[in-house]
């Protein structure tokens, strides 16, 4: 019977190696549960987060998804430290193994599963946790958890066959979720410290590790002593495995945490508003038209074309991955290089945030102290302004929250007037207070908004981009998406059509006040100043003084169609513009990207070039996958384009925007055209140089929000200022290369009105106020 019994457990055993040596070959085959692709080992994080990089190098920021900001590190950049405190609180024995560490298993089976010791240790090796956070799903109990482990294992020692002991460091350190959106050890180095992970120091590194154990548990933030007595445990895992010595140990763990704490989000760096956009341009899928509003054709047929012309709208389902699937940028790590400079990027942020927050918004908030319907114009009644407010209630997210939850629209109104516990935004930070719904929006209504863009006209390449003053806000981009009339900074555009009809910046026209039949009716233009009245000007005076008269006396000499034509060569893709005399005074709604990108054509000789945002894509290994190349088009010849840079010229040294001279001192070839609509409403300022091409607008929210003066509400006061700073703080900084006294590239001697004498010209440095005057009514 013995013999037997002895027999018996022989073959129990075999038995039970065979039937295990069975089940790993059935896992490892994919059999039994699930065994990834070996290609999928081979490259087992896909989930990276997209990298945007300027032109000058600098990671702008990164676009994560579901909280997983990941950004991959090489092993070579950490510092030793956090490298010898996952070894040492991990996998004492992680060098020695290949992927299962027998010894710990079987201590962990013994020690936890027949004597129920709780701190007996874990047996999993690091590579097996990788296996886990790589390939398994939460389990929901027990038993689920026991079947994942031997796969785990399976995968764990593929693993160890495909990568050194340092890849698997960097895989484990670039994959962990650290909490508070620091996924990988890049990301938490920063959140945690505002560190690079290489720089790391013991204490850092072992706080960071000791997350490892249970992040949430041990969370610094919100339960700093529980973590301070984490990183302690880590300390002495360090200590006994040499890493550290006694002394060393006795002075860390004495030590506070000395957290730098700062949540990373891709919200944060420079060029917000520029990213965000970017993101959604390249993720579009192509335009339906059922996926649009009835009322936003404008935008649907921007789409279609962006979609058919751009190669960089809607990259990423347009282009495939080699298994065929689309590209995304939330989990492919890709790099984006722009054309953005960082250091231009800076500059254009701080001349927007230095005019409009600190000039402008002070003035604004001085005279809404006198207005009853502040922050609207005084011009309006109470009951416009109750009619504009509903409907921002009906716009708002609140409204949309409620109507859902099925309340009524008598106690959305109640909600609305209910004064409510809340935090606002100020330009010194967020202050809590109680308003009601209602007054929130009236207040955020009062802050002025912004948009500006600059771009070399040469190759389209967008250099700074400006959507606005607080992305968290305002995340309403007023660069490329905001649309608003432009005023007399589309006068240009008319002047250009007149020089390729055979009309000279040297040509003279009468200086009077005429009537025109529009649609039926009498159209008068009008001018806020009378200067040089009957007489005959140049055409390059009257641009320079953005004359109302002059402009209409030369679009009722030209077609209003060519003139809608040309305008859509300049690359302006409204389709609602329509033929008609006063679209000589710019009542069209225009972007200020749109615009930048139309002046381009001036300096270009004729030449338009698209902004060009991105010049390649890599894949998160840096294999090239596309390139970008300028696209321009011929939009007037070399001549009219010669002819209106030395009127735009004119603006500048004699006309609306005569204060970048004598009031900001800019020097060299500098040409601009201001603009101002009806009211104040909106204010514009386009200016061109050799080398770059910038265009500014200020305005408020709504276009019942502005200035009621004429002095602070026109465009060279409002927008010119912006241009000037930038441009100073560009010529300033000698690392870019842009020359404060370049000049335009026109033949030698240019002057195509040389027998003119300029002396006539009165200077006149204010913008026309009212040239918009019934626009709407022509229109209907």
């Amino acid at each position: 019977m013995r013999k037997i019994f002895v027999h018996f457990l022989w073959s129990l055993l075999a038995v039970v190696v065979l039937g295990a040596a069975g089940a790993f070959y059935a896992i490892s085959k994919g059999w039994i549960g699930y065994m990834p692709p070996i290609e999928d080992l081979q490259n087992p994080i896909n989930r990276f987060a997209t990298q945007v990089i300027s032109a000058d190098g600098k990671v702008m920021g990164t676009w994560n998804y579901n909280k997983e900001n990941r950004v991959c590190v090489d092993y070579s950049q950490f510092s030793p430290h956090i490298v010898e405190a996952l070894v040492a609180t991990e996998d004492v024995r992680f060098y020695e193994h290949s992927g299962i560490d027998f010894f710990a298993l079987g201590r962990a089976v013994v020690k936890r599963g027949i004597f129920g010791q709780v701190s007996a240790g874990g047996g999993s090796t690091i590579t097996q946790q990788l296996a886990k956070q790589l390939y398994s799903v939460k389990a929901h109990s027990v038993t689920e958890r026991l079947m994942q482990k031997p796969i785990e294992w399976v995968i764990a020692v593929n693993l160890e066959r495909t990568y050194t002991k340092d890849e698997i460091i960097a895989l484990y350190l670039n994959y962990f979720d650290f909490l508070h959106n620091a996924v990988g050890i890049k990301t938490a180095a920063n959140t945690y410290f505002g560190k690079e992970p290489r720089d790391l120091t013991v204490n850092e590194a072992a706080t960071l590790i000791g997350l490892c154990k249970n992040p949430s548990y041990y969370n610094p933030v919100r339960h700093p002593e529980r973590s301070r007595d984490r990183r302690n445990v880590v300390l002495m895992q360090m200590q006994k495995a040499g890493y550290i010595t006694d002394a060393q140990y006795e002075k860390y763990s004495a030590e506070p945490l000395n957290l730098n704490f700062h949540v990373s989000d891709h919200k944060d760096g420079i060029a917000t508003y520029f990213r965000d956009f970017l993101r959604r341009y390249v993720m579009a899928k192509k335009p339906e038209r059922s996926d649009y509003p009835s009322w936003n054709y404008v935008k649907y047929h921007q789409d279609s074309i962006n979609w058919e012309t751009d190669p960089l709208y809607g990259w990423c389902n347009k282009n495939f991955k080699k298994n065929g699937e689309p590209y995304n940028v939330y989990t492919d790590g890709l790099k984006f290089y722009t054309t953005i400079d960082s250091r231009m990027q800076e500059y254009a942020e701080k001349a927007v945030y230095d005019h409009v927050v600190k000039f402008l918004q002070p003035a604004f908030n001085r005279e809404n102290r006198k207005k009853p319907n502040a922050p609207f114009t005084g011009a309006l009644t109470a009951e416009q302004v109750r009619r504009i407010l509903a409907r921002s209630v009906n716009q708002s997210e609140r409204y949309r929250a409620m109507k859902s939850a099925g309340a009524s629209e008598e106690e959305i109104k109640k909600a609305f007037r209910t004064p409510t516990e809340m935090s606002v935004f100020t330009y010194r930070g967020e202050i809590d207070t109680v308003m009601t719904p209602m007054d929130s929006i009236r207040y955020y209504k009062s802050f002025l908004r912004c948009g500006f863009m600059s771009m070399s006209p040469q190759n389209g390449a967008v250099k700074a981009y400006v959507g606005g003053l607080d992305f968290i806000h305002f995340n309403y981009d007023m660069c490329m998406e905001g649309r608003r009339q432009v005023g007399s900074t589309i006068k240009p555009f008319l002047y250009s059509l007149a020089m390729e009809n055979g009309f000279s910046p040297c040509d003279k026209v009468p200086n009077v006040q005429q009537t025109y039949i529009v649609a039926g009716k009498p159209w008068t233009p009008r001018n806020s100043g009378h200067s040089r009245y009957g007489e005959l000007v140049t055409l390059k005076w009257g641009l320079a003084q953005s004359n109302n008269w002059i402009s209409a006396y030369l679009m009722d000499k030209l077609q209003p169609e060519a003139f809608v034509d040309l305008l859509h060569e300049y690359g302006i893709r409204n389709p609602e513009i329509h033929p008609s005399m006063s679209l000589c005074l710019g009542p069209c709604d225009i972007s200020v990207a749109e615009m930048v990108s139309a002046y381009t054509a001036f300096v270009n000789h004729g030449i338009r070039s698209a902004p060009l945002f991105v010049t390649r894509i890599e894949d998160n290994e840096g294999n090239l996958i596309t390139q970008f190349q300028p696209r321009m088009n011929e939009v007037i010849s070399e001549e009219s384009a010669h002819k209106m840079l030395y009127m735009l010229k004119g603006v500048v040294n004699g006309g609306t925007a005569g204060r970048l001279r004598f009031k900001y001192n800019l020097k060299g070839d500098i040409g601009g055209k201001t603009g101002t609509t009806n009211k104040n409403s909106d204010a514009w300022f386009m200016g061109v140089t050799p080398t770059l091409v910038s265009g500014v607008w200020v305005g408020g929210d709504d276009r019942d929000i502005h200035f009621d003066t004429m002095t602070m509400g026109q465009g060279a006061t409002m927008a010119l200022p912006i241009f000037a700073y930038y441009m100073r703080s560009v010529f300033a900084d000698k690392r870019l290369g842009y020359n404060e006294n370049a000049v335009f590239d026109l033949p030698s001697d240019y002057d195509p009105c040389e027998s003119y004498d300029e002396s006539a010209d009165d200077g006149g440095m204010t913008e026309v106020s009212d040239e918009m005057i019934d626009i709407e009514e022509v229109f209907e």
